[in-house]
């Protein structure tokens, strides 16, 4: 797994699995009380699985608790087939609101 982190934005490139996502979780969590908003870029994920998304379904949860804002873009095939297999593919198209 390798990622980009800006400011206010996070690029996934690699897997997002069981074995990344404790790695992943606390970076996503320091995003989001460092910032006012986050944007996740998952165009270059290529291999997810079920921890990976419910990172993702943790991060909504997060941000919305807190009143951020959080988008997900560019979904990779791997992560568009997941979340369709599991009925989430607005996930990627839903901004959390505050």
């Amino acid at each position: 797994m390798d990622i980009e982190d800006a400011v206010g934005h996070i690029g996934i490139k690699g897997e997002l699995n069981i074995y990344t996502a404790a790695a992943l979780r606390q970076l996503l969590l320091d995003a989001l009380n460092a910032g006012s908003q986050v944007e996740i870029d998952l165009s270059e994920v290529n291999e997810m699985d079920s921890a990976g998304l419910q990172l993702l379904v943790a991060a909504r949860r997060e941000a919305a608790r807190q009143g951020k804002p959080l988008r997900f873009s560019g979904g990779s095939r791997a992560v568009l087939d997941l979340l369709d297999l599991c009925a989430l593919s607005t996930i990627l198209d839903e901004p959390s609101s505050v």
